[in-house]
């Protein structure tokens, strides 16, 4: 007897095979009436897509993990988010699979070997790679969450931290403390995470009514989110950089020593996320704490959502944190 397939369930509701795959896998793009009219006559010829048998249960699943290469080493921001989604998992009889996408495969589109060998029920992207690679997989027909960036685009659900938010807080902070004249550190281009931080920077400084000078505005990486050796820092100096993570905010520190400049006495530098796996020489890092365990959380309760059915068109959840005030800031002292 002939296998049925998706392109058979489509000649018969009369839509094409992509509009069946979305719609069995629970994706936007189409009426709720047309959804049940697909699943309904997939039932009746028989269909089960990759996955259906266990859609029902959310037990004991095996769930991608996947990190661009650029994102990840052993001390990363990614690597320990990773561990806490691992443990996450763990707890709730899971398990992880883990992927590193290199950036051959990012430029060729090249599917994961755990999606190509269907070795996996649901996934999880964590940190942002190439924009048509990361569109390719949300069109895949398994849950797909990205975590710590998003795509209003892309059909898959996002889980980020209040990054805007947290940048206008820190900024409006620095301008509490008597600075005017604020930089900011991050390309705003190469991430959703880093864009919405440069956002929150800009906000504070519109709202006290303060220029934004663009040779203030200084890049820390390439759009592949390589980060460079050194920043190119202007001639006139502001009295205050807010940087759009800790791991830049510890190298333009470093980058302010080697200049005769000391921190905070000459310069304030705030960062962001609250992550440095060691205690490193120097003064500790304002910035703003991220709620890792919540955003884990939230990502796997949103996989487990979407394949019990639970949720039907792909949405955002902004998880809140707070700022930390430590020694890397503080009042202007002189002008």
């Amino acid at each position: 007897m002939k296998k049925t397939t998706m392109r058979d369930i489509g000649k018969a509701v009369g839509v094409s095979a992509v509009t069946v795959s979305k719609a069995l896998a629970g994706k936007s793009g189409m009426s709720e009436a047309m959804r049940e009219r697909i699943e309904k006559k997939a039932h009746e010829m028989g269909y089960v897509y990759p996955g259906m048998a266990r859609m029902t249960s959310n037990q004991h699943l095996d769930i991608g993990i996947l990190i661009p290469e650029a994102f990840f080493d052993a001390n990363s921001f990614y690597a320990n988010l990773y561990k806490r989604l691992v443990q996450q998992m763990t707890e709730a009889g899971h398990y992880a699979l883990l992927e590193l996408i290199d950036r051959g495969a990012e430029e060729r589109l090249e599917l994961p070997k755990i999606l190509q060998n269907r070795r996996v029920d649901g996934l999880i992207l964590l940190g942002q790679p190439r924009k048509e690679y990361y569109r390719s997989i949300a069109e895949q027909e398994i849950p797909v969450v990205f975590l710590d960036f998003y795509d209003e685009q892309a059909s898959a659900d996002a889980v980020v931290g209040d990054n805007s938010y947290g940048c206008y807080r820190l900024t409006s902070h620095l301008i509490k403390n008597g600075h005017s004249r604020i930089g900011f550190v991050g390309n705003y281009r190469a991430t959703s995470s880093i864009m919405d931080r440069y956002l929150g920077f800009y906000r504070a400084m519109l709202s006290h009514q303060l220029p934004l000078r663009q040779d203030w505005v200084v890049m820390d990486r390439d759009l592949d989110n390589r980060l460079l050796e050194e920043f190119s820092l202007p001639e006139e100096m502001p009295t205050a950089f807010v940087c759009n993570c800790d791991v830049v905010a510890r190298r333009l520190i470093r980058q302010m020593e080697k200049k005769g400049l000391r921190v905070p006495e000459d310069i304030s530098i705030t960062g962001y996320d609250d992550f440095e796996t060691e205690t490193a020489p120097g003064p500790g890092i304002s910035t703003f704490r991220v709620d890792l365990d919540a955003m884990v959380e939230t990502a796997v309760k949103d996989l487990m959502d979407r394949r019990a059915g639970l949720k039907t068109s792909p949405g955002r959840t902004v998880i809140s944190g707070h700022p930390i005030y430590r020694e890397s800031e503080g009042p202007l002292v002189h002008v």
